[in-house]
């Protein structure tokens, strides 16, 4: 098989997660091709990606996402660079516009506009990796130089001081709606998604297609990566399998019914896209009432069973050739072990891979 690994870290709960050190060495020996880590409201995703990335040596390492909204456009680009210098070229930069409530709760920062927020914020930051001029924006999103209120008329257009180890680090969004995807195959190297699935895969080819056609997209789908985080899970029977299966129902619910407002939930607006539109209404309407457990037990076998790969080693391998037919090239997998790690690599067949 040629889909990649890459082992997901995530961010982290009420304390930093232990073990990881010996995860990110497993991934290296078993021939993943990448780490990524991400950040919600706690911990950040530059940190542990380098903390951790320190002991590797082949490995790609990516954030998957960084919340444009909590850093300028050119901080980004500045951790974007410094990491792809400590890292000998192996940064991927993987970005997203999160939601409403943590922007506009979490950061202070509007959230109207996220498309042309988008496009300013990874404009800016190719400009920064070039390195060819100073970096200016007309804005209006993120205007540099500042001349705004406030301003005292003093702003001057820069360059980094740093020269870029690779003046086009690849750029990989995070996108769910069908412009915002349509978006990031015009101005992405990469893509993404939270919710794909093989059975989803011709909705978002048609979107991606979109992208792809318009004058000056960066990428074909031929040279596009799409990165689908799912749960892979190995198992000896039936049983083991229905184990698995519950066990991941909490995590649909969670996104399904409380990972956003009522009023805009772009995860669960994915599910309704996906044929689920009167499930999706029934588990946010008892999520967002405090009802957790009994939006759970509204989440069937076969969405769980579509949206991740559990089964036994044959069986793994064979979703793993359906989601890579759909043109998916990296699984993004949270695995809780190195024994984890070094099982699925030998199933899936990237064990001991340079």
């Amino acid at each position: 098989m040629r889909v990649k690994l890459g082992l997901q870290l995530g961010y982290w709960g009420a304390q930093p997660p232990s073990g990881v050190g010996e995860l990110v060495a497993a991934a290296e020996e078993a021939g993943f091709d990448a780490i990524f880590t991400a950040e919600a409201w706690g911990s950040d995703a530059f940190t542990p990606l380098a903390w951790w990335g320190k002991e590797t040596s082949r490995v790609r390492l990516g954030t998957s996402i960084v919340q444009m909204s909590g850093r300028a456009p050119t901080s980004i680009a500045m951790h974007a660079l410094t990491l792809d210098h400590l890292s000998g070229g192996r940064f991927v930069l993987g970005l997203g516009v999160s939601g409403p409530q943590v922007v506009e709760g979490w950061y202070g920062q509007p959230f109207g506009k996220p498309l042309a927020r988008t496009r300013e914020v990874v404009s800016i930051i190719r400009k920064v990796l070039a390195r060819e001029a100073p970096v200016t924006n007309d804005g209006p999103h993120y205007p540099l130089p500042f001349t705004g209120e406030g301003s005292v008329g003093l702003g001057k257009p820069l360059r980094p001081i740093v020269h870029p180890l690779r003046s086009d680090i690849p750029i990989w969004l995070g996108a769910e709606g069908p412009k915002n995807v349509a978006q990031t195959a015009e101005i992405a190297d990469g893509w993404i998604p939270i919710f794909y699935t093989p059975r989803s895969a011709p909705m978002y080819a048609e979107w991606l297609a979109e992208g792809f056609a318009r004058p000056g997209a960066r990428r074909t789908a031929d040279d596009f990566e799409i990165a689908a985080t799912c749960h892979l899970q190995i198992v000896a029977n039936a049983a083991e399998k229905q184990a698995a299966l519950d066990a991941m129902k909490p995590f649909a619910a969670l996104y399904m019914g409380g990972m956003g407002a009522k009023e805009q939930n772009f995860h669960n607006q994915v599910f309704e896209r996906m044929g689920y539109a009167e499930l999706a209404g029934q588990v946010q309407a008892l999520y967002l009432t405090g009802e957790k457990e009994k939006a759970t037990a509204l989440i069937p076998d076969e969405l769980v069973d579509d949206l991740h790969i559990i089964g036994t080693e044959d069986e793994v391998r064979d979703k793993v050739a359906q989601w890579e037919e759909t043109g998916v090239t990296t699984l993004l997998l949270s695995l809780g072990s190195a024994a984890d790690v070094h099982r699925i690599a030998e199933v899936v067949g990237t064990s001991g891979a340079r």
